[in-house]
Parts: C-alpha cells; structure tokens; sequence
C-alpha cells in the first residue's frame, strides 16, 4: 500500500507501507509485493508463515480476498488483527521463498 498524498512520479522508500501492519518499508524491514502494489513485510510475514504453514492455523474468514494475489481461495490464510488483510497459504509460502532467498534480508523462514 502506499501512503496517502505520495507522489507517484517521485515515490520515496518511507511511502511503501505493509497493508498487513501499516509498517513503513525500511533497510530494516524488507518488503515483498504482491498484485497491484500489495506489500506484506518481514515482521507480518514471519506471523503468517508461523501460524499458517508451521502451525497449520487458520484465521482467515470463509470467502476471504488475498491482499496478495486478490484471488478468493479455499485454502487456509492469515488474517490481520491490524488491518484486516488476508494473505492465503500460497502467498505466504512464495512470499518467505522469495525473501529468503534475498541476501540482503537476512530474512529466514520460522521453524517449529
């Protein structure tokens, strides 16, 4: 997501927020996108991937919206109590691939 009265043309690191907590994207918390714009950061997505793939949880609402890939899916997800933003098991799993495998990030996947 982006922040409110950022110009588009000239978009700043500080006007990229997570949609899951509404955390400003810094050096410190790495980001990955989604489908138009959605972010989801290293902080939201160490929860998701905890409570989704590792404890195998569930808190999505039935007919929920990945924020991630705005798809509508049967399959277990993680909902926000900040924001409400659903990110599904698939988006959580690429999401943590694709950021672990970013050196820069120093960023690993949650164990048991």
């Amino acid at each position: 997501m982006r922040r409110d009265g950022c110009d588009e043309n000239n978009a700043e690191m500080s006007d990229f927020l997570c949609d899951f907590c509404g955390g400003v994207w810094t050096e410190e918390l790495p980001m990955v996108e989604g489908h138009k714009g959605s972010l989801i950061c290293g902080a939201c997505l160490r929860e998701a991937y905890r409570r989704v793939v590792v404890l195998g949880e569930n808190s999505a609402e039935e007919g929920y919206a990945c924020a991630l890939c705005l798809l509508t899916k049967p399959e277990a997800a993680w909902r926000s109590n900040a924001t409400g933003a659903t990110a599904c098991r698939w988006c959580i799993n690429r999401s943590a691939t694709m950021l672990a495998k970013d050196p820069d990030s120093r960023w690993t996947k949650p164990e048991a």
